[in-house]
């Protein structure tokens, strides 16, 4: 596509639409319009970039397009997509625009319900270890894939290495996007409103080896029974590598070691990471790493080393004896009972946020550890007495929840903010309410 001959419309200004502008200016591309509901922030660069910034309204997706590049933000169930989409208006989001530019490279995508961030980030740190400066993180978290094109020069230099995030929204609107290394953490429920169906949902993550060729590399989690099911109504076109927590796989836990094919990588108490979930996102990473060409005696350093990631059950502060605990990235019912199993007993649990519609009826299988319930936020009320009923505390925002969660904790109990649904009622990430979360609790 000859991109300055083009009239493109990108939806969302946002980290990901500016990094989509800028490679599109840095194409060529010239005749350039972003459409935002919100003020538009970058005002100096859009100018200087010679975009035109206009307000959303149908009369603008009612306009001819030769591209759409769409934040993952905005479902693609939306009728004016849905709509551009029949009028045969090609619809894209960043992800696609960057790959179909930059000259080959070695991609490892990570996409799943829950566990995608540590997974992605540890397979970052694997790469780090072995090539340096060119391996990059980035996609769902942090830095958009145009601006590490960008960034790195992606456009002339090839064979670098990108651990990518890479959300079912990102994947709804792929058309030629392969990675050489793919995984599918596992499948839960979540992103309805979203996505219009569960169906739909599922299907989504299957995308991410959609157009594998058949000498790249699946990571499959065999323990995972939805996965299974998907991966019968979309099987692979390449090959693939298994991981278990349960059985003996090309990668698993036999109860004491992590071993990759047959030899031990690490024993149990060499990992810093707190859960046995984390020992699934352990060994995906691993394999998609080893298959990149990482040594056995990289994985093992980086291991032994790693922490963890921001937001996700991170330890904030101990108290007279109360622990707090910041599990923001816990956006739906599902991460929320990963993080609770990580804990036995004195759990204070911090609920609340946007009203997603799930339901909590799995959930209350795992409220063993846990003490008291508080709700806030939209859905606190809702979602703290689904869950156990009048004993629920309900309050308005995250401050008020600390505070009182700091009146019925004793020395052993645990604070734990994991939502169970997204931010967007009173924040505008789970970044922000989990920077919020630990600036209250360092105050206290």
């Amino acid at each position: 596509m000859e991109l300055n001959k083009k009239k493109i419309l990108v939806i969302g200004e946002a980290r990901s639409g500016i990094a989509a502008l800028k490679l599109l200016y840095k194409l060529g591309a010239r005749d350039l319009t972003l459409t935002e509901r919100k003020d538009f922030k970058e005002t100096e660069l859009l100018a200087q970039l010679g975009v035109k910034c206009v307000p959303q309204t149908d009369e603008v997706f009612k306009e001819n397009w030769d591209l759409v590049i769409k934040n993952p933000g905005v479902p693609p169930v939306s009728p004016f997509i849905v709509d551009m989409k029949n009028r045969g208006i090609e619809v894209i989001t960043e992800i696609e625009l960057a790959w179909r530019y930059m000259k080959p490279q070695h991609i490892f995508a990570i996409t799943g319900t829950n566990g995608k961030t540590t997974t992605t980030t540890l397979a970052y740190e694997f790469l780090k270890k072995t090539y340096g400066d060119k391996a990059h993180v980035g996609g769902n978290i942090g830095t958009p894939l145009c601006e590490i094109v960008l960034d790195a020069d992606l456009l002339n230099n090839e064979g670098h290495y990108i651990a990518l995030e890479i959300s079912n929204a990102q994947l709804a609107d792929i058309v030629g996007f392969r990675a050489e290394v793919s995984a599918i953490m596992n499948l839960t429920p979540d992103h309805i409103d979203f996505m219009g169906s569960l169906e739909n949902y599922y299907l989504s993550k299957t995308r991410v080896y959609e157009n594998s060729l058949k000498e790249d590399v699946f990571i499959e989690n065999i323990d995972d029974p939805v996965l299974k099911e998907y991966l019968e109504k979309r099987p692979l076109p390449c090959r693939s590598r298994s991981i278990s927590l349960e059985k003996e796989a090309d990668a698993w836990f036999d109860g004491e070691r992590l071993l990759l094919d047959g030899e031990e990588l690490v024993k149990l108490e060499e990992v810093k990471l707190p859960g046995k979930h984390n020992l699934q996102n352990i060994l995906v990473a691993a394999s998609g790493a080893y298959e990149l060409g990482v040594p056995r005696e990289d994985l093992r350093a980086v291991i032994r080393a790693f922490e963890g990631v921001e937001h996700r059950i991170e330890f904030v502060r101990e108290i007279a004896g109360v622990r707090y605990y910041n599990d923001s990235k816990g956006t739906n019912t599902d991460a929320t009972i990963t993080a609770l199993k990580s804990f036995d007993h004195g759990v204070i649990l911090l609920v609340g946020g946007f009203e997603k519609g799930l339901p909590m009826d799995e959930m209350k299988k795992y409220l063993g550890p846990v003490k008291k319930v508080i709700g806030y936020g939209a859905s606190g009320r809702r979602i703290a007495t689904d869950l156990v009923g009048d004993a629920a505390s309900i309050v308005t925002d995250l401050p008020e929840a600390v505070n009182l969660a700091k009146e019925f904790a004793e020395a052993g109990d645990t604070v734990l903010l994991s939502p169970t649904t997204s931010s967007f009622d009173q924040y505008s990430s789970f970044e922000e309410r989990g920077r919020h979360f630990k600036a209250i609790v360092n105050a206290l």
